[in-house]
């Protein structure tokens, strides 16, 4: 597209430009290129034309005195050509929408569109003579119109939480579908630490060059890619081959056919780093002002998709922690009950054992007291019998000091039955005289 110059009314101060989102859309939306030219009898020779015309289709295309079919033949069967007819031979104006040009061919091909209004031209007579073109170009009301449609439809993706691997890729192919030059857009994520990038989407890019720059350090000089995530700012390579910042991926990028890469850092709201935005091209190129629109545009809307995803990502996490805690918090009282179920039957069972003791040995207290021991076993013992022991079953016995003392380290319920007796106060006493 021509580039179209500021002629505002001498002393008239330029327009507010405000924010800088403001000056990409006006750069995307752009301002419309107006072409004129007259056409004379009835093969539509051209007469004359202005300097838009001449700038949009080329000199060696607005050639005066030569047939519109011979300079325009890709207008044939599109309609141009039929209007201009109508309008010579009727006298009568006519307008025609959406008029489909395509200047130059293969890589260099450009898709023009434009709004053309056809007037007749008369003579003295009031006899046609020829027909008067003016023409508004649309191409970036086209442009536009499709941009609208592809960002309506990322952020509501955005919206409705797709997976962020399907919002870049979708976004990536919507670039390269809406840029004007072909172009090829790959999309890096960045580590929590802002220290390396990884793939996000590259849907154009060849496997082989994806998977030797997913992980790549960021850094001053390491590709495009690293220095702009390391400065936070844009880095712009026209030609990667004469670039020192390409020197270890030199090789990689001609085996992937590449030969320019500007690449954006992509940015939080806080300013961290999320990942970086790059447009590749199979030739040296330097980046217009729509190009540079463009790329801030969808590196804001992507800083949206991963700002987003970290934030469900980290609510998913503070859940999957959550439900955890609550987890181990479950087996926690489950042990604890259990644990206290345990400590209070072991309670009531020792509660039983002290009740049969005390009964036992309150049952033997009234027994007559022996004069020898009665521990001796068949053999017998002469010992004086000085101690009284029971077991938990009601059974008692008196014995000598020593038959006591082996009783009570054998047998586990064995107990001095009565300290009332004296059982009790003698063992201690023969104890402590050892």
């Amino acid at each position: 597209m021509s580039a179209v110059s500021d002629q505002r009314p001498a002393g008239t101060a330029p327009a507010d430009t405000g924010h800088p989102a403001d000056e990409d859309l006006r750069a995307l939306f752009g301002q419309s290129t107006a072409v004129y030219a007259l056409f004379t009898g009835p093969a539509h020779v051209l007469e004359t034309a202005n300097p838009a015309f001449v700038a949009t289709f080329g000199e060696g295309r607005a050639r005066t005195g030569v047939p519109v079919g011979e300079l325009l033949p890709q207008l044939a069967g599109r309609g141009f050509l039929d209007l201009l007819d109508q309008v010579y031979r009727t006298g009568e104006p006519r307008t025609g929408r959406d008029a489909r040009v395509v200047l130059g061919s293969g890589s260099q091909a450009r898709e023009m569109f434009f709004d053309f209004t056809y007037e007749p031209r008369r003579d003295s007579t009031g006899t046609v003579t020829g027909v008067r073109v003016i023409g508004v170009e649309t191409t970036q009301v086209k442009h536009a119109q499709r941009l609208v449609t592809k960002h309506r439809a990322l952020l509501e993706q955005i919206a409705r939480q797709a997976p962020l691997t399907e919002v870049l890729g979708g976004m990536a192919r919507s670039i390269e579908a809406l840029a004007p030059h072909g172009v090829i857009v790959s999309i890096l994520l960045a580590d929590p630490d802002g220290r390396h990038l990884y793939h996000g989407a590259a849907p154009s890019l060849p496997d082989f060059y994806n998977q030797a720059i997913d992980g790549i350090a960021t850094g001053d000089g390491i590709g495009s890619c690293g220095t702009a995530a390391h400065r936070r700012e844009p880095v712009i390579t026209s030609d990667i081959t004469a670039d020192p910042a390409w020197t270890d991926f030199r090789d990689l990028a001609e085996a992937a056919g590449l030969a320019s890469c500007w690449s954006m850092p992509i940015l939080a709201r806080d300013g961290h780093l999320l990942g970086t935005f790059a447009m590749y091209h199979h030739t040296p190129r330097t980046p217009e002002d729509i190009d540079l629109a463009l790329a801030r545009l969808f590196a804001g809307t992507a800083a949206l998709a991963i700002e987003r995803h970290h934030i469900e990502q980290a609510k998913l996490t503070a859940e999957a922690s959550a439900k955890s805690a609550m987890e181990e918090l479950a087996k926690t009282v489950r042990a604890e009950r259990r644990l206290r179920g345990e400590a209070e039957q072991r309670a009531e069972a020792a509660a039983e054992l002290n009740a049969r003791m005390r009964a036992a040995a309150a049952t033997q207290a009234d027994r007559p007291h022996p004069e020898h021991c009665q521990l001796g076993g068949t053999a017998g013992c002469t010992e004086p019998a000085e101690i009284k022991i029971a077991d938990s079953w009601g059974d008692s016995a008196w014995g000598c000091h020593d038959h006591v003392e082996e009783a009570i380290l054998n047998v586990r319920s064995v107990f001095i039955a009565s300290e009332e007796l004296g059982g009790l106060a003698a063992y201690l006493n023969r104890t402590s005289r050892r």
